[in-house]
């Protein structure tokens, strides 16, 4: 290898290990600036109490890319509620994906009531447990709302930075879906948003 070339290479190597550092930290920045807006905009946290409001530091390795395999279900099922009221629920796919090197599932579901508003009607929605859900995060399990089009190739890119607390986490009064046993997850995921400060009275 010539001395022109062998620079050549340094000097690639080096663009690369820069640009895939820019790369993370552009994504950290972006996260930290969706977190940000999502506690100014909270609709339920007053302003005084915003500073209760905690997330996991982000942690790159909690973006997965799952597949998805679509389920045709025309019965759909009552989902249960933190106030006792049944929310109806259709499972529009199945989740596949790999974390702590297991093999993870989780099911993605369609709403009854918002499939019949235009401007609801491609809103898909993940409500899931894990293990720490009732220690360091909601002990009512967390959610992650996508829309179909996010569905490219039968794949779809989850990232567990932005789960987020149902409001049934701050105050009571809702009806704040609780996850099915079949996303109740044994894994840890310490990623997203993690128990309010603050106790619900």
């Amino acid at each position: 290898m010539t001395i022109q070339l062998f620079n050549r290479s340094i000097a690639l190597i080096l663009f690369i290990v820069s640009f895939q550092n820019i790369s993370a930290q552009t994504y950290k920045d972006s996260l930290l600036s969706y977190q940000q807006n999502y506690i100014n905009n909270h609709e339920v946290v007053g302003k005084e109490d915003k500073k209760f409001i905690h997330f996991y530091p982000i942690d790159e390795r909690y973006r997965v890319t799952a597949s998805f395999k679509r389920i045709i279900d025309t019965k759909g099922f009552d989902m249960s509620t933190a106030s006792g009221v049944k929310q109806h629920y259709f499972r529009y796919g199945l989740l596949t994906f790999s974390l702590h090197n297991s093999s993870v599932h989780l099911y993605i579901y369609q709403s009854a009531s918002l499939i019949k508003q235009k401007k609801y009607q491609d809103y898909l929605f993940v409500p899931f447990g894990d293990a720490t859900s009732g220690f360091e995060s909601y002990g009512g399990g967390r959610y992650l709302d996508f829309t179909i089009s996010d569905i490219k190739n039968n794949r779809l890119a989850i990232d567990f930075n932005k789960a987020y607390n149902p409001y049934c986490a701050y105050t009571t009064g809702y009806n704040c879906p609780i996850p099915p046993m079949e996303n109740l997850l044994t894994v840890s995921i310490p990623a997203g948003e993690k128990n309010y400060g603050k106790p619900v009275h």
